[in-house]
């Protein structure tokens, strides 16, 4: 059988609100697609290489452990870039979303460095928290999650980066736009927790974006 590899990045401090479930729900649909799934925490000191993984899962966290990861996040620059330039398949969550982006700034007003992979920022509005159901729509149908973040999110480059949907009720990147999330080639951003693939269409969807990018990285032809 198959072996389809996950990378899940500092799985140990970026976990918040069940982010791992996630995880857990792709893990189920690629079983029942006949595939083992091997998950590696990719976390403080390892070491990521884009070549040996078919899927990168970056969840959410806390303000500190955001900021202890964003200072071990750059060693993995360039290998991720690699892999999300090459339409490789990635979900990031929250804060796992943000730090994708140029940067945030902090309610003190400190700014907090992230990869600068995708043209997009971040402004922390500690007095002004959105929390609550969410529901939006996608190129995948309906989703309905929950998101609780002070984080709005704003692109820099709105050809390049697309929203992962189109918001019905709740905040999604920030008040002002009315759109959830980021799309760019195969890499999805967004705020929804719950977690976002309990939504089967979503998680269906992202299930088989995974098993072609498996059978390209081993050499087998896609369907």
């Amino acid at each position: 059988m198959a072996t389809i590899r996950i990378a899940y990045l500092y799985e140990d401090l970026m976990n918040t609100y069940g982010d791992s479930g996630d995880v857990k729900i792709l893990r189920y649909w690629l079983n029942q697609a006949g595939y083992d799934v091997q998950v590696d925490d990719v976390s403080l000191d390892h070491e990521f290489n884009a070549s040996d993984y078919d899927f990168v899962f970056f969840g959410g966290g806390q303000d500190y452990e955001q900021t202890v990861v964003a200072k071990d996040l750059f060693r993995h620059k360039n290998e991720l870039a690699k892999f999300i330039d090459a339409g490789k398949p990635m979900l990031a969550i929250c804060g796992g979303y943000q730090l994708l982006g140029d940067y945030y700034e902090t309610s003190d007003g400190t700014v907090i460095k992230g990869l600068g992979i995708l043209p997009l920022h971040t402004i922390f509005k500690a007095d002004s928290r959105m929390i609550g159901d969410t529901e939006f729509q996608t190129e995948f149908g309906l989703v309905r999650a929950f998101e609780n973040h002070s984080g709005r999110t704003y692109f820099d480059d709105k050809e390049k980066l697309q929203p992962l949907g189109k918001m019905v009720e709740g905040y999604g990147n920030n008040p002002e736009d009315g759109v959830e999330g980021m799309r760019y080639k195969n890499t999805i951003g967004s705020y929804a927790h719950g977690p976002i693939l309990r939504n089967e269409n979503i998680a269906k969807a992202i299930t088989e974006m995974i098993i072609k990018s498996h059978e390209e990285r081993v050499g087998q032809p896609t369907a």
